[in-house]
């Protein structure tokens, strides 16, 4: 691709937005281009690039291995620039930096509240949140396309920095009219034959519902697999069965007295939220005032918004660790 030192930024630009959108026309639509003005940028592009780089399957567009290894590479182009864009407003004392974050599908209840708070603190700032499950968040991570993280579990295979910033606890429920509702410091082996609701494979919550019951010598009977905890949080008050899930998913439906956290020994289960990013990304100035502001703010809020009722003493240990995986 030696060719390429003829592309302009704008091409790559136009590259990059049709390979996340795999669509010329959504392209057009956000650039304010028109599409054949993103068809002949990206022809010439191909051009400089000495091949295609986007192929057409009836009426899906894919990206070719070229366009593939285009993309990686326009990407980290692409967060160079605005790093050093960032820069430069905080040499001028600006505030008009840019922040995207990824949170896995359980922070979604809780994170766009902390992005307001902080948005009230810095108005400038251009805000961007992505949420989606834990594979999708690390490709993110992977891609440099984010600047932070929030997870419950950092990643074992890519180098991170990932500091813990709060408790996170799970809980089992059950609907309301379920008998063990009215039961109190319940054995775990009482739920052995319980059906139950859980998140997919691989997911932070099935992990560490899986470590819970393997600790106690208990195989659980799981019922139905959903990858939306608001789908398990229906089906649990359907009478489906019974959920291994975050205490900061279900505080509305607790409070209305649609879902009951089960009292059973060994409950909650203690997990910690990190706050994570590459190990070798310099962070910009706006992401490093974003977590000083979890590590102050996250804490007082989750703990006033999603109270504990058990395991207080330990989620007081939590500390801010630096982990470097």
């Amino acid at each position: 691709m030696k060719s390429l030192r003829h592309a302009t930024l704008r091409q790559l630009q136009i590259f990059e937005t049709a390979a996340s959108n795999l669509s010329f026309a959504r392209a057009a639509e956000q650039l304010h281009l028109t599409q054949p003005a993103i068809s002949m940028q990206i022809a010439q592009l191909e051009l400089s690039a000495g091949a295609a780089l986007f192929e057409r399957l009836g009426k899906k567009l894919f990206l070719t291995p070229t366009g593939t290894e285009l993309l990686t590479h326009v990407r980290r182009i692409s967060q160079t620039m605005r790093e050093a864009g960032e820069a430069m407003d905080a040499i001028r004392g600006l505030e008009l930096g840019r922040l995207s974050i990824a949170v896995v599908s359980t922070a979604k209840y809780f994170a766009p509240k902390l992005l307001t708070m902080f948005r009230g603190a810095h108005p400038k700032i251009e805000l961007r949140l992505s949420d989606a499950n834990r594979e999708e968040v690390l490709a993110l991570l992977r891609s440099n396309a984010v600047d932070l993280a929030i997870m419950g579990r950092p990643p074992d295979d890519i180098e991170t920095v990932a500091e813990a910033f709060a408790p996170h606890p799970h809980v089992i429920v059950a609907p309301p009219g379920n008998p063990l509702c009215l039961k109190r410091g319940m054995p775990v082996k009482a739920l052995a034959k319980e059906p139950f609701i859980s998140r997919e494979p691989g997911s932070g919550t099935r992990s560490a519902m899986e470590r819970f019951f393997a600790q106690h010598k208990i195989a659980p009977e799981i019922a139905m697999v959903m990858a939306s905890n608001e789908s398990i949080k229906q089906a649990v008050m359907a009478g489906m069965g019974l959920s291994f899930i975050s205490s900061h998913t279900i505080g509305l439906e607790c409070q209305a007295g649609h879902l009951v956290p089960l009292d059973i020994v060994g409950l909650p289960v203690m997990r910690r939220w990190y706050v994570v990013h590459l190990a070798s990304k310099r962070l910009t100035p706006t992401a490093e005032a974003f977590k000083r502001f979890v590590f102050t703010e996250a804490p007082k809020y989750l703990e006033a918004t999603f109270p504990i009722s058990r395991g207080t003493a330990e989620s007081k240990k939590i500390s801010a660790g630096r982990r470097r995986k």
